[in-house]
C-alpha cells in the first residue's frame, strides 16, 4: 500500500516541480525584461528590421543589420559569449560582402544575383562548412572556458555559431537554404541568451524564428517563380 501510495505521488511531485519551474522562469524573465539595457534594445529592433527587408529580398537587410551585429559584438564579449561574438564579427564583414553582392548589377541595370536552391554539391559544402567550423569553435571554446572565460557554454555556444556562420555565408549568396541555418542559430540562441541574463535578446531570437519560418516560405515562393521564369524563357 505504501509503495502504491508512493508511485501515485510521483506525477503530482513532477507537477509541483514543473511550477517550481516555471514560475523561477518567468521571474527570470520579468527580472531581465527589467534589467535590459537601451543598447540591448537598440540591437534587437535593428535586428528584427533587418531580418523584415532580408525577407523582402531589400538590400537595407545589410546597413540596418550592422548596427544591431556591432552592438552584439560588445554585449556578447561582455556576457562571455565569445562564441557569438565571433559570429557577430563574422556577420559585420559578411554583411558588406552581402551588401556588395546584392548590389550588383548587369548592363541592363537588373539585379545580377537571384534568389536560389542549393545544389547537391552546395548542401555537400554548407554541411561540411558546418562540421568543421562546430568543431573548430567547439574546442576553441572549451580552452577559453578553462583560461578565460569561465561562463562559457561551449556545446551550445559553438552550435548557435556555426549554424549563424553558415546561415550568413547562404545569404550572401541568396540560397533559401540559409533559412534553416537561421533556424537551427534562433532555436539554439534561445536558451543560450535567457540563461545568461540577456532576455530581451532571447526573445529577440523567439522573434526571429518566427520570421525564419516566414522567410523560408517567402524565399521558397521567389525561387520557384524565377525557376519556372528561366524555363520559360529557355
Amino acid at each position: 500500500m505504501i509503495i502504491l501510495n508512493d508511485i501515485l505521488a510521483v506525477p503530482s511531485i513532477f507537477s509541483v516541480v514543473a511550477v517550481v519551474d516555471l514560475t523561477q522562469v518567468w521571474v527570470q524573465f520579468v527580472s531581465g525584461m527589467i534589467q535590459t539595457s537601451l543598447l540591448e534594445y537598440v540591437a534587437v529592433i535593428a535586428g528584427i528590421v533587418s531580418v523584415w527587408y532580408s525577407r523582402k529580398e531589400d538590400i537595407l537587410v545589410y546597413p540596418i543589420g550592422l548596427v544591431s551585429t556591432i552592438i552584439y559584438v560588445y554585449l556578447s564579449f561582455k556576457y562571455h559569449l565569445i562564441g557569438e561574438a565571433s559570429v557577430n564579427i563574422y556577420y559585420s564583414v559578411l554583411s558588406i560582402y552581402g551588401w556588395y553582392l546584392w548590389a550588383k548589377r548587369n548592363n541592363q541595370q537588373e539585379h545580377v544575383l537571384q534568389i536560389t536552391f542549393s545544389t547537391p554539391k552546395m548542401w555537400a559544402w554548407q554541411l561540411t562548412f558546418f562540421a568543421v567550423l562546430y568543431v573548430v569553435i567547439y574546442f576553441s571554446l572549451v580552452y577559453l572556458k578553462g583560461a578565460f572565460y569561465p561562463g562559457v557554454i561551449p556545446w551550445g555556444d559553438a552550435f548557435a555559431s556555426a549554424t549563424a556562420y553558415t546561415g550568413m555565408w547562404l545569404m550572401a549568396r541568396k540560397k533559401v537554404e540559409s533559412w534553416y541555418w537561421w533556424i537551427g542559430t534562433n532555436i539554439a540562441s534561445i536558451p543560450l541568451y535567457f540563461v545568461k541574463g540577456l532576455v530581451f535578446t532571447s526573445v529577440f531570437y523567439f522573434v526571429l524564428l518566427v520570421m525564419a519560418f516566414w522567410g523560408l516560405v517567402e524565399w521558397q515562393r521567389r525561387a520557384r517563380a524565377a525557376r519556372q521564369q528561366t524555363i520559360v524563357v529557355l
